[in-house]
């Protein structure tokens, strides 16, 4: 049985300006808005920055707090190692209220000037070390469009045109 073909449709405008007039009224208006939103967006900021500065103090206070119980808890858990793992057989110790840990994290690279350090692992015989990456070079295909013209898989998409609605406004210098 064949598939029907699903066609969607553009929602309904729920408000067309009827004259040029109109339009020319509704892009004063949407600079308006634009205007109140800005506006609306720097007190909000106002209102955080204020108030992130009204309880800094108490977070710092309460962060070094915290700092300090932390590094006296692991002061004790690493006098006492050997007792709270059973003698390093278990990585895990329950101290009722919570449990310690020590974990090994898993090795990383690192890597400094990059360009240098692959030219060095070249020179030394270390290729096995550097990666050769392919990729879809698309700023190639957009300078020749027609020569990839029926590669399956490739599609380049041109005279998209986007509407775009800019009221003038002033900007004002203090």
């Amino acid at each position: 049985m064949a598939k029907t073909a699903t066609r969607l449709k553009a929602p309904a405008q729920v408000y067309v300006p009827q004259t040029k007039d109109d339009a020319a009224a509704d892009i004063r208006k949407i600079g308006d808005v634009q205007r109140e939103l800005a506006r609306s967006s720097a007190e909000m900021n106002d209102s955080i920055a204020a108030i992130t500065h009204n309880f800094q103090p108490r977070l710092d206070a309460l962060n070094e707090q915290l700092k300090t119980l932390q590094d006296g808890v692991q002061g004790y858990c690493e006098a006492h190692r050997s007792e709270l793992t059973n003698g390093g057989r278990v990585k895990t110790a329950n101290l009722i209220t919570g449990e310690v840990q020590w974990r090994k994290r898993p090795a990383s690279v690192s890597v400094r000037g990059v360009e240098t350090v692959i030219e060095t692992l070249k020179r030394l015989g270390f290729s096995k070390f550097v990666r050769t990456k392919e990729e879809i070079n698309k700023d190639a295909i957009l300078n020749a469009p027609n020569e990839v013209r029926g590669v399956a898989g490739i599609k380049v998409v041109t005279d998209i045109e986007d509407f775009v609605i800019t009221p003038f406004e002033r900007e004002v210098v203090a």
